[in-house]
């Protein structure tokens, strides 16, 4: 499963509200549970944007999800090309920033591959038909894509690339990616057996941590603590992290091979 030196850069590690959110900074009488949405106006490790992330490897460069800050994370992260991206699933913080792949595939002269379940590509398919529509105007006000259905194991530039299917809002479709020896699940509440199994071997685990306690659709942190620990990676990130989560309070909480992400971080693996 080995992809060669890879680069991980997480752009987003925040759920669909972000951190900040609107409801702790702009509301009357606003109050944040933890005080993070106050922090965060000052310390950039608790802002964090929606959760997406860049793998670069054998020149190739894929994105995972386009979320709704793509345009922030592009500029922030300094990212030159998209070569594919990949779905996870087809919640709008993960989708909604698709309009802005335009931008690499007019200056890439060629349209960008996304990849993703059936259910995903369907919903792409029908909330942004313009972009998919064929024959494909070619313009630089539109993105240029090629649609790739992804549910088995195969190689992207160079990189293999393993579906990881997991349970999440009653989706059918959802599923992390596996790549090389990274996995990346920002959006789960169950990961079946067969997939875990999909999952042994790591070097990097990045996984979904909503707060500290149980939500209905997403893991809590000792919920993906015991499916890291079941998976035993070398080194392990949280990510879609809600304002519950304070990075420098509850890390007290994790072993020494885990940690919160933020957003920006960057991880070499040879």
């Amino acid at each position: 499963m080995k992809a060669g030196p890879m680069r991980i850069t997480l752009l987003g590690t925040g759920t669909s509200h972000g951190v900040p959110t609107i409801d702790c900074t702009i509301t009357e009488n606003a109050t944040c549970p933890r005080g993070v949405c106050r922090r965060a106006l000052s310390d950039p490790r608790h802002r964090r944007t929606r959760s997406s992330a860049l793998v670069e490897a054998n020149g190739c460069s894929l994105l995972l999800d386009t979320s709704q800050d793509f345009y922030q994370q592009m500029l922030a992260n300094h990212v030159r090309r998209i070569d594919a991206v990949l779905y996870t699933h087809l919640h709008a913080d993960h989708v909604f920033g698709l309009p802005d792949i335009r931008s690499y595939s007019h200056r890439q002269g060629q349209p960008v591959d996304v990849y993703g379940s059936g259910e995903t590509l369907e919903s792409l398919q029908r909330t942004f038909a313009y972009a998919f529509r064929q024959p494909p105007y070619r313009g630089a006000g539109i993105p240029a894509l090629t649609p790739h259905r992804l549910e088995w194991a195969t190689e992207i530039g160079g990189v293999p690339v393993t579906p990881l299917p997991v349970r999440h809002s009653g989706l059918q479709g959802c599923q992390g990616y596996r790549l090389g020896d990274v996995a990346y699940i920002p959006d789960a509440h169950v990961i079946p057996d067969e997939t875990l199994a999909r999952m042994q071997g790591l070097e990097l685990l990045i996984i979904n941590c909503l707060r500290l306690h149980p939500h209905p659709a997403h893991l809590c942190l000792e919920e993906s603590l015991g499916y890291a620990q079941a998976v035993q990676p070398r080194r392990c990130l949280f990510t879609h992290m809600t304002h519950d989560i304070d990075y420098e309070e509850d890390i007290a909480l994790l072993p020494a091979w885990a940690a919160f992400a933020y957003d920006g971080q960057m991880v070499e693996l040879a």
